[in-house]
C-alpha cells in the first residue's frame, strides 16, 4: 500500500428540476445515456465519461442552484463540434478557435442552466 494518493477520476454531480425529462435532453443532445438512477438522482455515461444529475425542489428547503459549470477536455474537438452541430445542441458560431487562453472550445447549457464545455488544448 503506497502513502501517496492517487485519483481515480472525477463525476460532475448537476442540478435538476425534472430527472425523466434531462435524461431525455442529454441522450437526444449529448450523446449522453442513462445507465442508472430514478427520479431523484440519475447517472448517464459516454465513453470513459459521467455525468450524475441530482433533483432539487426549487423551493426554500432545497433550491435550485444557479447552475454549475463543467469542462470536458477532449483530444480532437472538430468530431465533437460537428456531432453537437447536427444534433442541433450548438449553431456553427459557438466553436471558438486559438483562445487568448490557449483553447479550442465550444459550449452550450443544459435546461437547468448548467453549462457544459468541450476543451482542446491548442
Amino acid at each position: 500500500m503506497s502513502d501517496t494518493p492517487s485519483a481515480l477520476g472525477i463525476i460532475p454531480v448537476l442540478p435538476s428540476s425534472d430527472i425523466k425529462r434531462d435524461l431525455e435532453w442529454y441522450e437526444k443532445h449529448t450523446g449522453f445515456a442513462y445507465y442508472f438512477g430514478d427520479d431523484g438522482y440519475a447517472g448517464l455515461r459516454r465513453d470513459n465519461l459521467e455525468i450524475h444529475l441530482q433533483y432539487h425542489h426549487g423551493n426554500v428547503e432545497d433550491p435550485m442552484p444557479d447552475g454549475s459549470v463543467i469542462k470536458i477536455f477532449v483530444k480532437d474537438i472538430q468530431p465533437y463540434f460537428e456531432e453537437f452541430l447536427s444534433r442541433g445542441t450548438v449553431p456553427k458560431d459557438k466553436l471558438r478557435m486559438n483562445t487568448p487562453w490557449g483553447t479550442h472550445e465550444f459550449g452550450f447549457y443544459d435546461l437547468n442552466k448548467n453549462a457544459i464545455f468541450f476543451v482542446q488544448d491548442a
